[in-house]
Order: C-alpha cells, then structure tokens, then sequence
C-alpha cells in the first residue's frame, strides 16, 4: 500500500508529463567533446581548455588524459561531517537515490513550468478539469516505471521539487487541484512517511544537507546537468 501511495504522490506532479518525450538529463564526462574538434582557449593561468555548451562549463584536459571541469556558477560546498560509517553510508545511499530520480525530476520541473505558463491562459474551472485529465492519462502511461519508487525517492523528488519552484508539495497541490484536496494528499504523504509540508533546507535538516552536498559536487563534475534555474535557490541559513 505505501509503494501504491508514493506512486500516486509523484503520478501527481508528472500529469504535466503526458505528452512529453523522455530526455537525457545525465551528462557523464564520457560524453565530452573530442578536443580535436573544438576550438582551444587559454584562461588567465595559461592553461588550455574549451567550452562545452551543454555543461556550461570549462573542460580541461590533465596530462594523464583525464577531464576537469570548471563550473564557474557551481561553488562546491564540503562533504558534511560524517559521524561515523554509517552516515557515510547514508550519504552514498542518498547519492543512488537521488540519480534514480533526478531525470523524471527535471522532466517534470520543464513540465510542470509549461503547464504554469499554460494555465494563466485558462480559468480556474479548466484547470482543476485538464489536471485531473492529464493525471488519468499519466496513470495509464507511467504507473509500470512509477511503482517501484521507493518511500526514500518519493521524498528526494519531493525535495527537488521544492529547491526548485520554492513550493512544497502540500502548495503545488493545492494550487492546482484545491485546498480539500491538499489535506487528502498531505495525509497520504504522512502514511507514506513523504512530509509533503516540509520546505527543502540544508541548513536546517541533515538529510537536505546531503542532498545539497550531493547535488553540487554532481553538477560540478558533469555527471548530473543543472536544470534551468538551479542558481536562484535562496534559503535562511536560520530562523528567526
């Protein structure tokens, strides 16, 4: 029943993904360019490098062969401080998580934006009508891909949601579908252990914290791309 719940959960966002092809979002540095046929710079230490559009970002050559690369937007932030194996462990753990989820996030993030854009065109009744329509249609589509999420995925896509839009799961639903229905899906959440009303804050909550780490040093060395956006995430590093 939890795994139905936590399917039902994301088959909510990705409505938007109905009639949406599937993208690549994962860029391994196997992908790179060949050098040879791209045009060398030299940056401000004499070192050579060219620009690769997809990653927006420098990509070095060492002399061993292997690739470096500069993400000028990107800061890395420091591992967090493990407490001992097991929250090493953890930290590895999240990373699985988080590239199992990662492209049906991004997907629906450029879903999910076009619908936003869409629906200022239409009056509310039309809405909530093509939401509820596109989640049928979803429903038929995905739930085979969908099912096998776990309870720990369904919280990560959750997250990125909310890093992404500002919104938490609780709002977006509510937004789209209305606030009686928003209380229904905040209960499934709570029984699907999914805290659809908790804001993403790596400052504040530990397992946010490594999904922030893990996101930055994954965008930093190629194998996640940024989705469009990912710079303007703004938090409190307290509260008052």
């Amino acid at each position: 029943m939890k795994k139905y719940r936590i399917f039902s959960l994301i088959c909510f966002f990705l409505t938007i993904l109905a009639y949406s092809q599937k993208v690549d979002t994962i860029a391994t540095i196997g992908e790179l360019k060949d050098e040879r046929n791209v045009k060398l710079q030299v940056d401000k230490d004499g070192r050579k490098y060219y620009w690769d559009d997809k990653l927006q970002a420098k990509i070095y050559t060492e002399e061993n062969g292997d690739k470096l690369i500069e993400m000028d937007e990107i800061k890395l932030i420091n591992k967090p401080h493990f407490n001992n194996q097991l929250d090493r462990n953890y930290y590895d753990f999240l990373n699985k998580k988080l590239f199992r989820v990662y492209p049906l996030f991004v997907n629906a993030l450029e879903q999910y934006r076009n619908l936003q854009t869409d629906l200022e065109k239409v009056n509310e009744d039309d809405r909530r009508a093509y939401a509820r329509k596109r989640q049928n249609e979803l429903a038929d589509r995905y739930e085979a891909s969908l099912r096998d999420l776990t309870e720990t995925e369904g919280q990560v896509f959750a997250k990125l949601m909310n890093r992404a839009t500002g919104k938490t799961v609780f709002t977006i639903i509510r937004d789209l579908r209305g606030g009686w229905s928003a209380f229904w899906w905040n209960l499934k959440g709570k029984a699907a252990n999914i805290e659809l009303k908790r804001e993403y804050n790596p400052y504040l909550n530990r397992d946010d914290e490594f999904i922030e780490s893990l996101l930055l040093s994954n965008w930093n060395y190629g194998y996640l791309t940024p989705y469009p956006g990912y710079k303007d995430f703004k938090v409190k590093k307290s509260v008052d």
